[in-house]
């Protein structure tokens, strides 16, 4: 089975992420009217993690997906960090994602990618969203954290434990994909040369309107040689693309600013919002299978959801090619 006929209503998912108060605390009703927002909008794939604020991005989504029939949604979350009972108060490096949750419940949050953290951690977020079975499962952030080779290092931990473990439950039909859900291109290719070779992946933030080059020339190709979908997630760049001021989770730089201007530009003078050349972008490669954009609004919801839907003139496509705002080989909607 594949990520595309597993989806029951299309590559339009949702990446729950915010919903653990990243960067900001959320009332918990505002949450819940997001996720009730997705649903209306006819979203039915959501991702999670145990990373999000502790579990709190779990807890609120599964308190809104368990008002619905389990066999009309998928869900995916991801393993190799657990979520303890233990409260932690200092301040925990998690690399570039340091803070990130500072708002989030105050767990504990620990690395683990063994066999047994692995079944740990899929049966804590089955009991934290209540929702009964995962479809998808990523391992979770396998390259970002550790420096140097210490991260081949946790590879290498992760293939004889996770991997192993994702592919025996994939064959059982306890789940139905799995891979890498990660930011960094490397990871995902490594990966791919693995036995067992994961069955999908999720890369955020490496192919967007704004940051593609990398993972177009050395995996997009490759994963759709292999039959590998990727599932994007962040194409917002963490929000830069949206309005917002974030890239790669800090301030974005002042070039990337600029370059966010010029396509903005771009996109005012055909008159169409900027959320829709992202996400149509990032869905015109034949590799990717799903965009997950998050939100922590029910307007941001309605903007995806419209922005999807958007007739793109095809002269905005060929501009942004002569304009050198996108690789000049990146597949786009008109290639098709």
């Amino acid at each position: 089975m594949t990520i595309r006929s597993s989806l029951p209503n299309g590559p339009l998912g949702f990446g729950t992420a915010p919903l653990g108060n990243m960067f900001r605390e959320i009332p918990d009703a505002e949450a819940e009217a997001t996720v009730d927002a997705a649903w209306e909008l006819g979203t039915r794939f959501f991702d999670t993690a145990p990373f999000y604020g502790a579990g709190l991005s779990e807890i609120r989504l599964g308190k809104v997906l368990r008002k619905h029939p389990r066999g009309e949604y998928v869900v995916s979350s991801k393993v190799g960090r657990l979520v303890l009972d233990e409260v932690e108060t200092d301040t925990r490096d998690f690399g570039e994602k340091t803070g990130l949750f500072a708002h989030g419940r105050p767990n504990r949050v620990v690395y683990d990618y063994t066999a047994e953290g692995t079944m740990r951690s899929i049966g804590d977020s089955i009991e934290r969203m209540g929702i009964g079975h995962l479809d998808y499962v990523w391992v979770h952030d396998i390259a970002r954290d550790f420096h140097g080779d210490g991260w081949l290092e946790q590879f290498e931990i992760a293939r004889k434990g996770a991997f192993r473990t994702l592919a025996r439950l994939q064959e059982e039909g306890a789940i139905k994909a799995w891979g890498v859900g990660v930011n960094r291109v490397e990871a995902c290719e490594l990966a791919l040369e693995q036995e067992p070779r994961p069955t999908a992946m999720l890369l955020a933030g490496r192919y967007t309107l704004l940051d593609h080059a990398e993972a177009l020339q050395r995996l997009m190709p490759a994963a759709a040689a292999l039959g590998v979908e990727v599932v994007v997630g962040g194409p917002y760049s963490s929000g830069i693309l949206a309005g917002g001021t974030h890239f790669e989770y800090g301030k974005a730089p002042p070039e990337v600013v600029a370059r966010v201007e010029r396509i903005k530009a771009l996109a005012a003078r055909f008159g169409i919002p900027i959320k829709a050349a992202a996400l149509q972008f990032s869905l015109a490669h034949p590799a990717s299978a799903a965009v997950i954009p998050g939100a922590s609004k029910p307007d941001r919801i309605r903007e995806d959801h419209a922005a999807l839907a958007v007739s793109i003139p095809d002269d905005f496509w060929h501009a942004l090619r002569a304009e050198n705002l996108v690789s000049p080989d990146a597949p786009l909607p008109i290639d098709r």
